[in-house]
């Protein structure tokens, strides 16, 4: 069968080649010179590209009125600004609403309670495990869907969790986070065009994820105060082409943790429709008011589940991204065919750090909860007392607030003057709305810091921070 290939054949350089005898900085630089110059010709002939201009200039056969020239369109081309460029499925995305706060953050001084990474270090233990991991001389590509002692450990965890026995090595995938997870998941199982229905405001990988893979974004919002799911919008949203669900619970950025009632209706309508669920739990450890339910624990629903984590929320080590997915072996393999071309594996030694971290004790799991919720009632009594309309939160370690009793117009108006005037970060939720009019009222507040932030962003709002 002939080449398909557009481009025509031609005959490439022939590699370098020289006499040692011959041999001297002079002759070799300008072979160099008409080798590459010879390879430039190529390109330039197929792609309309002509840049070798350092290389000329460095050379002593090229005179010195070459090289100015060369000197002089090089500098205009440093100086000529380029346009950006990105693939259309992502022009509509910026720089992540994180990083943009973070570095107001550091640039104002301001005391950072927007991004939901801990301020404090994850447990000893755990650290030394990848310490030790690290002498022992596990630093090579670990197996691409996870060190083997990692996913046997979370399949105990996940069966202490859950009751359910799942194959570890059949089962469950070790990503880079819960972050590549989702992103395998979607790009794995998700065709163009297919229909999935998220729950706004959600997590801003999500829509980011499912534009890569194509997908035909349902959105359906959850309102305050109970943020609690409108089950005829869900019901009207369903159609033959809905592929998938995705779930988030507990539930960033609002805290809200899906009841058994919520759960069981979107089972049912998933079973009927024959539907997927991709559902997002990293947070299950840091359920404040109720016990986590997972999806995939209720009756006909491990079929056609896809069950993501991580460890970095539930350790405080979130820079480690270490994270997994669990599903039946039918969907496994698109998650594992995506997962092999996106990262294909793992930090070995963190890997098995992760394993000795997923054998801790209960007491562990006691006293984190114990903690954050001490840090959560210093936010939220703060939170009231400078004036902030609080809305519940039952899970993860963040607060929801109406901001419009201070008078400005929106969440973002709202957040740079926060930073700039007060000196504490939140993240202003509209980001995470398809329709950011639906989350212009309300910004986001994380206690996953330390009691003494926590007092000390206090105080600062109290100071300066007035009601209009």
């Amino acid at each position: 069968m002939q080449s398909q290939c557009p481009w025509t054949p031609c005959k490439m350089p022939m590699p370098l080649s020289f006499k040692p005898s011959t041999f001297s900085a002079f002759s070799f630089s300008k072979q160099l010179l008409l080798h590459r110059k010879s390879i430039a010709s190529i390109v330039s002939t197929r792609r309309g590209i002509v840049s070798y201009p350092s290389l000329m200039a460095s050379s002593p056969s090229v005179s010195t009125t070459q090289k100015d020239a060369f000197s002089t369109q090089n500098d205009s081309t440093r100086k000529t600004q380029q346009p950006l460029q990105v693939a259309k499925r992502l022009e509509k995305f910026k720089t992540t609403i994180f990083t943009q706060m973070s570095s107001l953050a550091i640039k104002h001084g301001a005391i950072n309670l927007g991004q939901g990474f801990p301020n404090f270090d994850g447990p000893e233990f755990v650290k030394e495990a990848a310490i030790q991991a690290i002498k022992d001389g596990k630093n090579q590509y670990a197996r691409g869907y996870g060190v083997p002692d990692l996913n046997s450990a979370i399949a105990e965890r996940f069966k202490k969790d859950t009751g359910l026995v799942v194959d570890p090595d059949k089962e469950i995938t070790v990503t880079s986070g819960c972050t590549e997870a989702i992103a395998a998941t979607m790009l794995g199982l998700i065709n163009p065009g297919d229909e999935v229905i998220l729950f706004a405001p959600f997590y801003d990988s999500y829509e980011a994820t499912l534009s890569m893979a194509g997908a035909k974004i349902k959105c359906i919002t959850l309102c305050p105060p109970a943020f609690s799911v409108p089950i005829d919008e869900l019901k009207s949203a369903i159609t033959k082409n809905t592929r998938a669900i995705l779930i988030n619970t507990p539930h960033n950025p609002t805290g809200k943790m899906f009841t058994r009632e919520e759960l069981s209706t979107i089972a049912s309508l998933c079973i009927e429709n024959d539907v997927l669920v991709f559902t997002d739990e990293v947070y299950d450890k840091l359920a404040f008011e109720t016990d986590h339910i997972s999806m995939a624990s209720l009756p006909g629903m491990y079929e056609r589940t896809v069950t993501l984590n991580s460890l970095g929320k539930t350790f405080s080590l979130t820079g480690w991204k270490i994270g997994w997915a669990i599903a039946p072996p039918h969907l496994t393999w698109g998650v594992r065919q995506a997962h092999s071309f996106l990262t294909f594996a793992t930090s070995t030694p963190m890997q098995w750090a992760a394993a000795a971290a997923l054998r801790a004790s209960e007491s562990y799991y006691v006293e984190l909860k114990r903690d954050y919720l001490a840090k959560k009632k210093i936010l939220v009594d703060g939170l009231k007392a400078v004036g902030f309309k609080v809305f519940p939160s039952s899970g993860t370690y963040f607060v929801v607030v109406d901001h419009t009793p201070f008078g400005l117009e929106n969440d973002i108006a709202f957040c740079e003057y926060l930073i700039k005037e007060v000196g504490v970060v939140a993240i202003p939720t509209s980001v995470f709305y398809l329709n950011p009019e639906d989350g212009k009222n309300l910004v986001r507040f994380t206690f996953c810091k330390d009691e003494e932030t926590l007092k000390a962003a206090v105080e600062r709002m109290k100071e300066k921070l007035k009601r209009k």
